[in-house]
């Protein structure tokens, strides 16, 4: 990963990525509970696999945010706690089923794939844009596998 020189980014720039940073700490999160919680092992792995693969992209972040002269984010950001409650609180009531809980994550999916679109579209000819276009891959990648779990298992029942 080539890191731009501190002078490179704009501060806005940088405020967009910590926005991403606290994103994908949220995402991490939710995996990771969810994957806790779920009662399907092979979706239980997977939540750990794309948990694991936001996790990097946190770190990423985090590291073009310091190499601009900036403390990068630690931490989620409070709406998303919010979300994880619910997840919380739909896996418990569900009892883990792997439906519900797909149905939640898509929708968490659904706001990381919305923010990296936002951010690609606002930092358009930065010098981090081809790093943020491999994220985004990396997340659509990730919301199109649970979109599509959900769906089949919205099928079955």
């Amino acid at each position: 990963m080539s890191i731009p020189a501190e002078t490179e980014l704009q501060t806005a720039t940088v405020e967009k990525l910590q926005d991403l940073i606290q994103t994908n700490i949220d995402s991490v999160k939710g995996f990771r509970e969810s994957a806790d919680e779920i009662s399907d092992e092979s979706l239980a792995s997977l939540f750990q696999s794309i948990a694991q693969e936001r996790s990097m992209l946190a770190e990423e972040l985090q590291q073009i945010v310091a190499s601009a002269g900036e403390k990068p984010q630690q931490s989620g950001s409070v709406s998303a706690s919010v979300h994880q409650t619910w997840l919380n609180v739909r896996s418990k009531l569900s009892g883990g089923d792997p439906g519900a809980i797909l149905a939640e994550a898509e929708r968490g999916e659904d706001v990381i794939k919305g923010l990296y679109e936002d951010v690609l579209k606002e930092t358009a000819g930065s010098p981090i844009n081809a790093l943020l276009q491999s994220q985004y891959a990396t997340v659509k990648h990730g919301h199109d596998r649970i979109r599509d779990l959900r769906d089949a298992y919205q099928k079955k029942t």
